[in-house]
């Protein structure tokens, strides 16, 4: 489909509150051209997951690819129904280029959504799925990775 611009650390739309989506319109045209979109955006800038806010569209949208025989996953209007457990966690984020921290990420969550064919879903994720959930759904909030970073362990990576 096509490449979108990514909203970087200073966009104030990065702080702004997704709106959910209508259940007739999850399969519109408009949202399964977006949803390739961020999906074909994710992965040409080696991201796990894509928030619709990250590109500028309000809408509680978010891909992620974690590389397991499952993904890739749409969670459209995901909402985080029970977590348990803690573990600290190095992340990045589209939207910081070459930024990186530690966080506290729960070791599962369970989430329900509705997936790109508007069908609810229920998901148990662990680790990396997860902590990437985690990290999409923050971001329909306006709550930024660099908001949870534990204190010192921010830090800039020169790119290769």
């Amino acid at each position: 489909m096509g490449l979108r611009q990514i909203r970087e650390q200073e966009d104030e739309i990065l702080r702004k509150k997704s709106k959910e989506v209508s259940i007739d319109d999850i399969t519109s045209e408009r949202n399964q051209h977006l949803i390739e979109d961020m999906l074909d955006t994710m992965y040409h800038f080696g991201g796990v997951g894509l928030a619709a806010v990250q590109v500028g569209v309000l809408k509680q949208i978010i891909v992620i690819d974690v590389e397991d025989d499952k993904g890739p996953y749409v969670l459209i209007n995901p909402k985080i129904t029970k977590t348990k457990g803690t573990r600290e966690c190095q992340e990045g984020c589209l939207s910081f280029p070459n930024e990186f921290g530690k966080v506290m990420r729960p070791e599962e969550v369970h989430v329900e959504f509705y997936d790109k064919n508007a069908k609810l879903q229920k998901l148990k994720a662990k680790e990396l799925l997860a902590q990437a959930i985690c990290h999409e759904v923050d971001h329909l909030n306006g709550t930024l990775f660099t908001d949870l970073v534990i204190p010192g362990t921010l830090e800039y990576v020169e790119p290769k």
